[in-house]
């Protein structure tokens, strides 16, 4: 009885390292809240931007 209930543990703690991080939330923005931002997604931040609210200019 005490071997099983030994061999028991030995694997729940093992086991115990096993968890995962749940998925609830989106992935954090690189960024956020920062004013280098690129709003129309062309690859160049809005202060360099010409037009930044056409992506089809930079």
């Amino acid at each position: 009885m005490t071997k099983t209930l030994a061999i028991l543990l030995a694997a729940s703690a093992i086991l115990a390292g096993c968890v995962v991080a749940p998925y609830d939330r989106p992935p954090p923005r690189p960024h956020y809240g920062y004013g280098d931002r690129d709003r129309d997604r062309d690859g160049v931040p809005n202060r360099y931007d010409r037009s930044p609210n056409n992506p089809y200019r930079y």
